[in-house]
């Protein structure tokens, strides 16, 4: 790879992959860890395709020595793993030594390997007693949340420097409380408005409570967006829809955390259709709850995965949905979605019939920064971004290969798409591919494969995949070949 023909990655980017404590560690009954949301999710009828569940998963709480050694492998220069709530404060109570001891393990196996652990502390597994007491439409939840948060930071603050507070609360809240497709289920739009209410402020508590403790921690959240694209841009109902995805999706978290006040357009969008949710809503927000959502943030994890294509009226031929095809019905997780109807535009799909749209993450990561996180002297990093795709298992000259050529074409693209926007001025430090390893996906279960690390759920054999193999070449080069770079758009 020459000069002319690379595209060299800024000194200073971090290259690393993603995973998240109940879809990977498995023992979920050992050591003291009591059931999360998602154990007694995984329960219900029709929940999780086939019944799948993550009492075992990739077996990591036994395995994680091995995986690290994986990553030191591939070149991975940072780690963003999770710590479980149910596994170090069983059902929200006392702390369980066993249990912070495995993160004290695998912190130390990190820093041994000479990779930056990146610890996210709420991916989704909240304690089920605490679920049983109102889950996060109770505010006390929020304060126990900080708790859990400064305990962590009591065992791992000596190990441990960059702290995530949530990973995608749009998933953990409306997804959760309004959809009912993630744990715990539920179909209220006013548990679901609540929810985020509560997350957001357990979050700027602990960003708060820990950057008093130690100011050279580097402190962030994690938000799954999109980019809204009107199908007509000079229809006004298609605008409207566009509108209206961008305020329910991205600036209902966006806008308190960055300007302390959720967005008005959104607020009279939900008042209209369920105005009890705004009403919970402002009994709910105490003096002082939107200044501690708004304390300032050292960096932004952008989740990307596909952007949306919106319009006002119905297609002819609506699109296939992405959604796991449970036998439990969801309900729409935007609680303003009348008169939203998504098009179809052509764009590759992946099996799960979710777009490939790498420049929507540059368009994405030059408007966050522009109207967010630049004024507000935060950086960006994309924390997670991946594909599900159907990959071929097979043996060559003795050796087991896994063909992944179109995750490796999304991988490349996709950062790609990342060197556009830094080339257009906007600092993002780092990328983590999602995921190290194939995994419990959710209401997916382990009908789809996002790794780079193949997992044989019967032996726990891990296969570095093609993709892995690119990846690592991109990570020693720290360059993208330029005709490889990115797609037609």
């Amino acid at each position: 790879m020459t000069a002319a023909t690379a595209r060299d990655f800024p000194s200073n980017f971090l290259f690393g992959a993603a995973t998240a404590a109940y879809q990977i560690e498995g023992a979920a009954h050992e050591d003291g860890r009591r059931d999360s949301i998602w154990d007694a999710f995984s329960r219900v009828p029709g929940a999780v395709i086939n019944a799948d569940n993550g009492d075992v998963a990739c077996d990591h709480y036994h395995r994680y020595a091995d995986d690290v050694a994986l990553m030191k492998s591939m070149g991975l220069q940072t780690y963003r793993f999770s710590t479980s709530w149910s596994r170090v404060r069983p059902d929200g109570g006392a702390l369980n030594a066993k249990g912070v001891d495995f993160y004290k393990r695998l912190a130390d196996e990190l820093l041994d390997a000479g990779i930056l652990p990146w610890l996210t502390l709420y991916h989704w597994d909240l304690p089920q007693a605490l679920q049983d007491k109102g889950g996060w439409t109770n505010r006390d939840t929020a304060d126990l949340f900080t708790e859990y948060a400064l305990d962590m930071h009591d065992a791992l603050g000596d190990r441990v420097n960059v702290w995530t507070t949530l990973n995608e609360p749009w998933c953990s809240s409306f997804l959760s409380y309004t959809a009912g497709m993630h744990a715990p289920g539920h179909y209220s739009v006013t548990e679901g408005v609540l929810a985020a209410h509560h997350l957001l402020l357990g979050h700027g508590q602990a960003v708060r409570e820990l950057r008093a403790r130690d100011e050279s921690l580097t402190l962030g959240i994690t938000l799954n967006l999109t980019v809204a694209d009107p199908v007509d841009e000079n229809d006004p109902a298609d605008l409207d829809a566009a509108r209206r995805i961008d305020g329910q999706f991205n600036r209902w978290f966006l806008d308190p955390i960055f300007r302390g006040e959720y967005p008005a357009d959104v607020i009279e969008d939900i008042r209209a259709v369920e105005p009890g949710a705004i009403d919970a809503l402002e009994a709910a927000t105490q003096p002082g709850d939107l200044d501690a959502i708004s304390v300032h943030l050292d960096s932004l994890g952008v989740n990307y995965y596909h952007g949306d294509y919106v319009g006002g009226r119905a297609p002819a031929v609506p699109p296939i949905g992405g959604d796991a095809p449970t036998d439990r019905p969801g309900n729409s997780p935007f609680p303003s979605h009348e008169g939203i109807h998504w098009h179809e535009r052509g764009l590759p799909r992946t099996p799960m019939q979710w777009e490939v749209q790498p420049e929507g993450l540059t368009r994405l990561l030059e408007h966050v920064w522009e109207e967010f996180a630049q004024p507000a002297g935060t950086v960006l990093y994309v924390t997670e971004n991946g594909a599900a795709y159907d990959d071929e298992r097979v043996e060559e000259d003795g050796e087991v290969r896994v063909h992944d050529v179109d995750r490796v074409e999304f991988v490349r693209s996709h950062l790609g798409a990342i060197l556009d926007a830094v080339e257009s001025g906007v600092d993002v430090r780092g990328y983590f591919y999602w995921s190290l390893l194939d995994n419990f996906e959710w209401a997916w279960g382990y009908e789809k494969r996002f790794g780079i690390v193949r997992v044989d759920y019967d032996t726990q054999l891990r296969t570095v995949k093609d993709s892995g193999r690119e990846y690592a070449r991109i990570i020693a080069a720290r360059a993208l070949d330029r005709d490889t770079a990115t797609v037609a758009s």
